[in-house]
């Protein structure tokens, strides 16, 4: 440890003092202001000059923390990804090449008043990243992969450099969560689909994955201790084909991986409606009175657990014991929604057990807005998507409050009437509704301070597989990023508009297969 924090400080003060292998670089005049970022950060203070990123450029982190120096690895990474450059991160500077330094530091400025605020300070050799955290530094070197041109700038020197326009940013999010919902229960998606997935909110600075695992269609989480909830409800999927589940290995690879990327998983069970996979597979658990069969249409509200039954909350704390067990972040998803068969009383029963489930196994509980019927924790979270009227009374008990209403939010809603996958049901959602609402201002009377977040979630009853997965999602999410992180003041669509044509060569250099929207004047 010693010797690290000797190689940082040596090399900082290398920089600082500019010592005599600096190498001045006649760079043409640029305008930090004018960088496309998204999310658009809360300040941007210009110099008008470049840091030279190139091969003598050395990444250095902070000695304190660990997971700085995974951070530094990562950007390390991506740098590689997109201009064939190996940055060293932290390694011995003995050979005097290095001439740049990008410096990743933790700090406990009071300036940073959130867990994921950044500051970057970016100068002709050196670019200085604070973070209190490794989750700010994480959103932080998002920013900086943006700035980085997507060609070198060949004429500068003898060897290939990427200018970065010099300045300050200073930079915090907006709502502490910011999510994306996919729906995995309707159809299946493999674990190297949902990780680009995961690839793609990161760069945007999500920092919530809500993965729908189960639903009428498919349940797709590995359950041990009731093994034919896979073996039975797991060999279907909307429309027939052979539907899919993660072992819970791959869903310890998944978590693993957005971990990495500081995005939190929340597991969704669905219940007591939305649940005649789980039915089929132990039908004990049925409490509809109907004969059991696999369904592979797209109707909702016809299933319901028994909610009388004890042996259901058995069968219900082994669920969800084994997937707290698996899931480190703080929440279980419980659903709630359009359990249309199930009786109030029942309902409201079911809804108040599964919450002490819920919180016996270390958890706190979110649902959809349905559960607020019923006599909730303020710890409990609801995610609004129909009925503002539930939100309120949930808020008014203490409540925090996920926004994601239907006819703003959903990403299964068409773009348009020859969008050619998605639903109507909620309206069409072109690209500038998507993004010209206020999250604060959307339900009238409820407080600012009850607000969690937002929320994208993307239902898969038309889609089926990465491509398709997101031509919905993008680029209506890169907006919704922008909505969950950037201030309202910072907002303006045609701003925006002319930013998010500039993310073209990204999501080509990802191979996504996004909407081109009319709406956008693509690059």
């Amino acid at each position: 440890m010693a010797s690290r924090i000797f190689l940082v400080l040596t090399a900082l003060i290398g920089v600082i003092a500019c010592q005599p292998q600096k190498e001045e670089i006649n760079f043409p005049k640029t305008d930090l202001s004018k960088a496309a970022l998204i999310p658009k950060p809360v300040e941007t203070i210009p110099t008008h000059s470049a840091f030279g990123l190139a091969n003598n450029t050395m990444i250095l982190t902070s000695p304190i923390d660990p997971k700085f120096e995974q951070v530094g690895h990562f950007l390390a990474e991506k740098i590689k990804f997109k201009t064939g450059l190996n940055i060293d991160v932290n390694a011995a500077d003995g050979d005097n090449t290095i001439k740049r330094y990008i410096f990743i530091n933790q700090s406990d400025s009071l300036e940073l008043n959130t867990p994921e605020s950044y500051q970057l300070h970016i100068e002709g050799d050196s670019i200085l990243l604070n973070a209190k955290t490794a989750a700010g530094a994480f959103r932080g070197i998002q920013t900086l992969r943006q700035l980085i041109p997507e060609k070198s700038n060949d004429t500068l020197t003898d060897y290939a450099l990427w200018p970065i326009p010099s300045g300050k940013i200073i930079d915090a999010p907006r709502f502490e969560y910011r999510g994306a919902m996919l729906d995995v229960a309707r159809h299946f998606f493999t674990v190297d689909e949902i990780k680009k997935y995961i690839d793609l909110l990161a760069y945007y600075k999500y920092n919530v994955l809500h993965l729908h695992l189960t639903d009428d269609q498919g349940w797709r989480i590995e359950i041990k201790s009731w093994p034919k909830l896979t073996e039975i409800g797991g060999k279907t999927e909307v429309g027939g084909g052979e539907g899919g589940f993660f072992t819970q290995e791959d869903y310890k690879e998944l978590i693993a991986y957005a971990a990495e990327r500081h995005i939190t998983v929340i597991p969704e069970i669905d219940m007591p409606g939305h649940t005649n996979a789980a039915s089929l597979s132990y039908p004990f658990l049925n409490g509809n009175g109907k004969k059991l069969k696999p369904y592979t249409g797209t109707r909702v509200g016809f299933s319901t657990f028994d909610a009388r039954k004890d042996t259901v909350y058995a069968f219900l704390d082994d669920v969800i014991r084994e997937v707290s067990e698996m899931t480190p972040g703080p929440y279980v998803h419980i659903g709630g929604d359009e359990s249309h068969v199930t009786k109030k009383l029942d309902y409201i029963h079911f809804v108040e057990k599964v919450e002490k489930i819920v919180e016996k196994h270390g958890k706190l509980m979110i649902g959809w807005n349905e559960i607020a019927q019923a006599d909730i924790n303020a710890s409990t979270v609801i995610q609004l998507w129909n009925e503002p009227h539930n939100a309120l009374k949930a808020a008014s008990s203490g409540s925090k409050i996920i926004l994601s209403p239907a006819k703003k939010t959903y990403l299964d809603m068409k773009y348009d009437s020859i969008s050619e996958y998605g639903l109507d049901w909620a309206g069409l959602i072109p690209v500038d509704i998507a993004y010209n609402w206020n999250p604060e201002t959307y339900v009238e009377t409820l407080p600012k301070e009850n607000i969690l977040g937002i929320e994208a979630p993307l239902w898969s009853e038309t889609i089926s597989n990465s491509a398709e997965l997101e031509y919905l999602a993008f680029p209506r999410a890169i907006g919704y990023a922008e909505l969950g992180w950037s201030s309202e003041e910072n907002r303006n669509w045609e701003d925006y508009r002319k930013r998010l044509a500039q993310q073209v060569p990204y999501l080509k250099h990802m191979e996504v297969n996004y909407y081109p929207s009319k709406l956008i004047d693509w690059e």
